[in-house]
C-alpha cells in the first residue's frame, strides 16, 4: 500500500488552526467519528480542506454543486454549509455502505433536503445526468479514484458553464507526479489530469502544495472558460 508520510510538527499546527480558526461543528465531527464507527477508511478531508471548500462555494455564489466521492460525507456537510436553502449538491459514492452512512449524517446535520447521494459507479452516474438534462453545476469537488481522474475532470467541464469552479484533491501525492512508479494505482491518472488541466483550452487552473496529518499533497484549483 502507498504510504503518506507526515511530520509531528504538520499535524500540530494543522490541529491548532483546526480548533482555533476552523472550528468544525457537532455535525462534522459527528461525520468523522461515524465514519470511524462504521470502519470506513480515514481519507475525508482535513477540516481546514473542508472549510476551504465551504468559503469556495460560498465565494463563488455557487447553487449547484456536483462532489464525486462521497465517503461519510464530511465534505459533501461542508459544501452543503454554503449553499442557500434552495441549492443541491449531488453527490457520487461508489459503495452503497459508505452512502447509507453519508446520508445519516447529512440527515443529521440537517441538510438532508440540498443533498442527492447518487449509488454506483461515477462515471455511469456522470454520464446519466448529462442523459437528463441535468442544469449546469457551479461548482465541482472531485474526489475519488485517482485512476480517473482525467475522466472526471473531463466531465466537471461538460456538466458545468463558463465560471463553474472546479476542485481536484490530493493533486500532489507524496510527490508522486514526478515519478509515478510510486504509486502505479494511482499517480498516473493524477499526473494525467494536471496535464489535462495545464493543456486543456476550456480551462484555468492552479495546483496548491500541501502538508498536514495527510502528508505532502495538495489540490488543484480550475475555472472553466
Amino acid at each position: 500500500m502507498f504510504e503518506h508520510k507526515t511530520r509531528p510538527e504538520w499535524v500540530a499546527v494543522e490541529e491548532f488552526l483546526s480548533d482555533v480558526v476552523v472550528r468544525p461543528d457537532g455535525a462534522l465531527q459527528r461525520a468523522v467519528q461515524s465514519a470511524a464507527d462504521a470502519g470506513l477508511p480515514p481519507i475525508e478531508v482535513t477540516p481546514n480542506a473542508g472549510k476551504l471548500l465551504k468559503l469556495l462555494v460560498k465565494s463563488s455564489g455557487a447553487r449547484r454543486v456536483l462532489e464525486i466521492g462521497t465517503l461519510a460525507g464530511f465534505s459533501t456537510i461542508w459544501m452543503a454549509q454554503a449553499l442557500p436553502d434552495d441549492g443541491w449538491l449531488v453527490t457520487c459514492e461508489y459503495l452503497a455502505k459508505h452512502a447509507d452512512v453519508a446520508r445519516a449524517n447529512v440527515d443529521a446535520a440537517g441538510l438532508g433536503h440540498k443533498v442527492e447521494i447518487r449509488v454506483g459507479a461515477a462515471l455511469d452516474t456522470l454520464a446519466a445526468l448529462e442523459a437528463e438534462g441535468a442544469d449546469a453545476f457551479d461548482f465541482v469537488f472531485i474526489d475519488a479514484d485517482k485512476e480517473n481522474d482525467a475522466h472526471y475532470l473531463d466531465w466537471a467541464v461538460r456538466l458545468g458553464r463558463p465560471g463553474t469552479t472546479i476542485v481536484m484533491d490530493n493533486a500532489v501525492w507524496e510527490g508522486s507526479v514526478l515519478d509515478p512508479s510510486m504509486d502505479e494505482v494511482n499517480a498516473p491518472g493524477i499526473l494525467n489530469a494536471l496535464k489535462l488541466m495545464g493543456e486543456d483550452s476550456r480551462l484555468d487552473a492552479t495546483v496548491i502544495q500541501t502538508v498536514g496529518s495527510k502528508g505532502w499533497d495538495g489540490f488543484a484549483l480550475a475555472v472553466v472558460l
